[in-house]
């Protein structure tokens, strides 16, 4: 029987992404739940042996106003009590910072950060920057490292791009995930934002795509791989 990694998104998501698809070709069951839509969070103590948490609209300052965010930072903090790896990715990264103590906010100048961004590796990061050189964004609020987290990757706008808590939950304000088909998708329908303070145009963000959409996703491969391996 395969074992089963819970995929937690949020209520604009589309359930096309990289990560899905690279965990069931590694034989894995993917298990999607939504609690923005309503649908029951797992008990973290269940069988599920993973879980990745995605991006989404909300922020981590709504939960007094979208309880399914409040109940999301409860879940993590349980999750984590496991033991059992994590992955948060942009506003599931930030949930974990929120739920480790950690500040998220937008960027003092009123800065998004949404096109593709060089990010550099800093010392911890250790054999994951292989590759890496340019990540995909979509985000307005960013987070502080945790304490006890390592900060992994920095860049030019946001500053923390990615931190490890432990040995096996990572928080990642990018979007490794995002292929180029769900980024025309997030252009199409939120094209209100290409207008924002540093937001990237259509153009220059398709232009960059070709040149660093692939390393991207070999780069999310080789980083799964890495964090399977650390079930144990």
């Amino acid at each position: 029987m395969k074992q089963t990694i819970i995929l937690i998104d949020h209520p604009v998501s589309q359930r096309d992404d990289r990560a899905s698809v690279r965990l069931a070709e590694m034989g894995y069951a993917v298990e999607w739940c939504c609690p923005g839509k309503g649908e029951a969070l797992p008990d973290p103590a269940g069988e599920h042996v993973a879980a990745v948490v995605y991006g989404g609209v909300e922020s981590v300052n709504d939960g007094a106003e979208k309880p399914h965010i409040a109940a999301e930072l409860k879940w993590i903090e349980g999750w984590m009590k496991t033991g059992k790896p994590y992955l948060g990715i942009c506003l599931g990264a930030q949930l974990l910072a929120r739920m480790l103590g950690a500040r998220v906010a937008p960027h003092p100048e009123g800065l998004h950060e949404i096109g593709y961004v060089p990010v550099n590796p800093m010392p911890a990061a250790d054999g994951l920057a292989a590759g890496l050189s340019h990540v995909y964004h979509w985000h307005t609020e960013g987070f502080e490292v945790p304490a006890g987290a390592e900060l992994l990757f920095e860049g030019p706008v946001f500053p923390n791009q990615a931190f490890q808590y432990g040995g096996n939950a990572y928080g990642l304000q990018f979007h490794p995930e995002v292929t180029v088909a769900g980024m025309s998708r997030w252009m199409r329908e939120a094209a209100h934002m290409l207008t924002a303070p540093n937001a990237h145009p259509r153009d220059r963000q398709l232009a960059d795509a070709a040149k660093y959409d692939a390393p991207l996703a070999d780069w999310l491969n080789r980083f799964l791989d890495r964090w399977i391996k650390s079930m144990g």
